[in-house]
């Protein structure tokens, strides 16, 4: 039977919510396949058996053929929702500076076994950002380096640890947040550099991802020599052309937050969320409002209906998430996450004196 276009808009929307319960109307949308999945936040998260007790719910909810995205972003350092006994990363610029890639490997896999047995399907990291702009106020040592060559060897290697214990990588922003001067959950980047310097720096680590991490992010950034005016989450310049042909890459293309402000205050949810899977996003985040979510679902249901060839792409950026989602299908484990108290223990302390 044909989903409806109310459906099939669902199928691309990554939902947040407020609580460590999850709503009835999240649980009943995955029930009903008119959800892709979730990200969780601090918000969400207790002790790990209240994590494990509602990725549960999650997990239950949702027919076996159509298994929920379950993300998380647990980069380390400053961007962590959860707490020990959850292994403690530094700040993935200190992974770099020890520039150990077996370390940066390992402390992948500590984390993604436990991210798996906890339930999570994907981890929004590693970070692809080249940190060039001392006065960047949302990447700094999010980023492992200001050498691309070294952002790219450590987020691989950081992907692949997460990627060897079942977890799915999101590389992001594409394509580089690492030069801007604004935050994009606060206000609308602009990069003016050329397009040679894109390919000298901010380029690297996204080319070195094809093949190699099976999600990217995108940034809320207008890159002038790109596509000016036009956040790259909005462009098929960006995203089509460069993203997909030019660099080759065929993973899942997941926005940023839809109500991060550099988009919301421009566009709003409804706008964004289309012109988003028009320019060639597949899954699209909206972290807090579950109205918002219906606001996003409703407008890509009725552009759909309207234009055949959206209709399209809404039906392969659905079937390429739920490609994704049934490739790294989420389990609770509580012996599993038992196992590896020791060794995330262990890799804790030793992360500590570096």
């Amino acid at each position: 039977m044909k989903a409806s276009a109310l459906d099939l808009a669902g199928r691309v929307l990554v939902a947040g919510f407020d609580g460590r319960e999850a709503p009835a109307s999240v649980l009943a949308d995955l029930a009903g396949e008119r959800l892709a999945g979730v990200i969780l936040f601090r918000r969400n998260v207790g002790s790990p058996e209240e994590v494990m007790r509602l990725n549960a719910s999650l997990i239950e909810a949702c027919p076996e053929a159509s298994p929920p995205l379950i993300g998380v972003d647990q980069e380390g350092g400053r961007v962590a929702r959860l707490g020990p006994p959850v292994v403690k990363l530094p700040p993935m610029r200190r992974l770099g500076e020890h520039d150990d890639l077996a370390l940066t490997a390992r402390a992948g896999r500590v984390l993604g076994a436990q991210l798996a047995a906890l339930g999570f399907s994907m981890d929004f990291a590693p970070v692809l950002d080249v940190d060039t702009n001392p006065e960047n106020p949302v990447i700094g040592d999010r980023a492992f380096s200001g050498d691309p060559e070294a952002v790219a060897r450590h987020a691989l290697a950081f992907s692949d640890g997460l990627l060897g214990a079942g977890v799915a990588s999101c590389g992001k922003h594409f394509p580089g947040h690492g030069d801007t001067d604004l935050d994009s959950h606060l206000a609308l980047p602009r990069l003016a550099h050329e397009r040679a310097r894109l390919d000298a720096v901010e380029l690297v680590p996204f080319r070195a991802a094809r093949g190699r991490i099976p999600a990217i992010m995108t940034a809320h950034v207008v890159f002038e020599a790109l596509d000016p005016g036009v956040p790259a989450t909005l462009s098929p310049i960006a995203l089509r052309a460069l993203l997909r042909d030019e660099l080759g890459y065929d993973g899942v293309i997941i926005s940023d937050d839809l109500e991060m402000r550099a988009v919301y205050d421009h566009f709003g949810v409804a706008e964004t969320a289309v012109r988003a899977v028009e320019a060639g996003c597949d899954l699209l985040l909206v972290c807090s409002k579950l109205d918002e979510l219906e606001v996003a679902r409703e407008a890509l249901a009725a552009r759909a209906e309207a234009d055949p060839a959206f209709a399209a792409r809404l039906e392969d950026a659905a079937e390429r998430g739920l490609a994704l989602r049934r490739r790294f299908r989420p389990r609770v484990d509580a012996a599993a996450f038992e196992a590896t108290l020791a060794e995330a223990e262990a890799l804790t302390d030793m992360l500590a004196r570096l």
